[in-house]
């Protein structure tokens, strides 16, 4: 079930009411960065500063899934200044940058939560996220995602990376949640 139809037969109608269930046990959203939280270009200035554009809107997302008793993460496979500064801004519990092998720093995140897998979504756009994917109960992805991402995804948003995709993850968890 992607939310990305518009319109769905009515013989849909029972995976959209198990993907809302789904939604609703949600503990933990973890998010990739790069092509998620921003739009996945990259911009540096003449002295090599690296800088990166991330929605408003998905920072607000953020703080409505702490607000609803839910944990958030980020990883990253690249290291930048900017994610830093980002996520401390946005009291992300966890985020792990220059991550090769996500499905491991997935594992480390159920670890350190005490979860399982069937208890956190993953947001990802790209092959690299893929083995976390696999791993969430609820795996995700942004509307511009690579199509082995969005083949692999139970859940696409309408928007682009970096373009409030984030929130509207957030959105369908917390109001998945609110609907019990």
């Amino acid at each position: 079930m992607r939310a990305s139809c518009p319109t769905l037969p009515d013989t849909h109608m029972a995976v959209d009411s198990e993907l809302q269930t789904l939604a609703a046990r949600i503990e933990l959203v973890v998010f990739d960065v790069d092509g998620v939280l921003t739009d996945g270009r990259l911009y540096f200035g003449d002295d090599g500063t690296e800088f990166k554009a991330f929605h408003v809107r998905d920072g607000h997302g953020f703080k409505l899934l702490r607000e609803a008793g839910i944990k958030v993460a980020a990883l990253s496979g690249r290291r930048s200044a900017a994610v830093t500064r980002r996520m401390d801004e946005l009291q992300v519990d966890i985020y792990r940058q220059g991550c090769q092998h996500k499905d491991q720093d997935f594992t480390d995140l159920l670890q350190h939560f005490a979860l399982t897998g069937e208890r956190v979504a993953y947001l990802g756009d790209d092959v690299i996220d893929l083995p976390a994917m696999r791993l969430a109960g609820l795996p995700a992805a942004v509307a511009d995602a690579h199509p082995n991402v969005l083949a692999a995804a139970r859940w696409v948003s309408t928007l682009r990376g970096g373009r409030g995709a984030a929130r509207e993850l957030c959105d369908f968890i917390v109001e998945a949640r609110t609907a019990l």
